[in-house]
């Protein structure tokens, strides 16, 4: 019988092949060449042949595909090792699929800063909404001033009609006459004035600086003014022009740590602010432009004799307010204050515990500290 020797791979499947029962195997000879076996059933037992090709089929003997002839490629330390197949291309549905999972952080994160600006400007929208009935406790100016502040609110109708009529001539003559913060022609005016280094030539309106005195600060830069554009636009849209010009009293500057027309009426004159004279009043508006170079004079009244040597650009807007502001008030009297909807005089207002009758104990102190009572 022929016969071969074995190949490795079916060597390696004898030596790998599971262990089985081996059945009794009988064995008869009658002289000539090899005995003749049979098992226990009396059918001839063959031996192995190696001289054939294993049986197509057989799983024992098959080899999976490409194994005869692997694709090699280099492997660590000089071995080939089987290359690995290369997935297939993604359709192109496949590929936009994977681009948009990519695009999805993207998105998230773009919503989340969405719903951040919505919730801040929402409670913008309701710290300014408050202002038609809360006065603050205080303001970006003030909590800016490093020698401190002194402020105490005051209800716009126990203001003299005199100071209210010279605040608006002085410093908003349209306040009652005007839709919104500003109008955008005197906007462009006044922005193309700033970038070009010229004089403003019509100066903030009176909702614009409400805005700067309680939420800004006193940066000239151009953001900062844009900034207060925007921002005053919403104030004017939620507070009417009678609430607007009260706290622009309330708060607006009038000397180096003085606020707000109840101390100033105390601090210069030693007045409450429904007695102000057509005078005092227009004085003490004079200082708004320029309220940081001026103190009370001895006995009462203004001193610009300072430490600075800046008294001069106070005294002379003081200057300028008197000969300008009479002669609005002689032709317009009241009429503006009665057309953002204050009526009568302020002594016809019955008294309160708020009206400013008496002066601040702070206006008193500082008063004492300075020596000029």
């Amino acid at each position: 019988m022929a016969s071969f020797e074995p190949d490795s791979r079916t060597a390696r499947w004898l030596r790998r092949r599971p262990a089985e029962p081996v059945p009794p195997v009988y064995e008869q000879y009658d002289g000539h060449g090899e005995p003749e076996r049979y098992d226990e059933y009396g059918r001839p037992v063959r031996r192995p042949r190696f001289d054939r090709p294993p049986p197509a089929g057989n799983d024992w003997y098959g080899a999976p595909p490409d194994v005869a002839n692997p694709p090699v490629r280099p492997g660590r330390r000089g071995r080939t090792a089987p290359e690995r197949p290369v997935p297939p291309a993604l359709p192109e549905a496949g590929r936009r699929g994977r681009r948009n999972r990519a695009g999805r952080p993207r998105r998230r994160l773009l919503r989340r800063i969405a719903k951040v600006v919505a919730v801040l400007a929402a409670v913008q929208a309701l710290l300014v909404l408050s202002l038609r009935w809360i006065d603050p406790p205080t303001t970006a100016f003030m909590l800016a001033n490093p020698d401190g502040s002194i402020q105490e609110s005051v209800p716009v109708e126990h203001v003299s009609r005199t100071f209210l009529a010279a605040v608006i001539a002085h410093e908003d003559s349209q306040l009652p006459y005007r839709s919104g913060a500003f109008e955008w022609d005197a906007l462009w005016d006044r922005a193309t004035a700033h970038l070009s280094g010229e004089d403003d030539p019509s100066g903030s309106t009176i909702p614009q600086q409400v805005t700067k005195n309680l939420f800004l600060n006193q940066e000239l830069s151009a953001v900062r003014k844009a900034v207060e554009a925007a921002l005053s636009m919403e104030v004017a849209a939620l507070i009417d022009d009678r609430r607007m010009l009260e706290l622009y009293v309330n708060y607006a500057q009038f000397g180096p740590t003085i606020y707000g027309v109840c101390a100033a009426s105390w601090y210069y004159f030693d007045v409450a602010p429904q007695d102000l004279s057509q005078a005092q009043a227009v004085q003490i508006v004079g200082l708004l432009p320029s309220p940081g170079h001026v103190q009370r004079a001895p006995g009462g009244g203004m001193d610009f004799e300072v430490d600075d040597g800046l008294g001069w650009l106070s005294r002379s807007h003081m200057l300028n307010a008197e000969a300008r502001v009479p002669r609005h008030l002689d032709r317009l009297g009241t009429q503006p204050v009665e057309d953002v909807g204050i009526t009568g005089s302020a002594a016809d207002e019955e008294p309160s515990g708020d009206d400013c009758t008496s002066a601040p104990a702070e206006v008193t102190e500082l008063i004492d500290a300075e020596g000029t009572g």
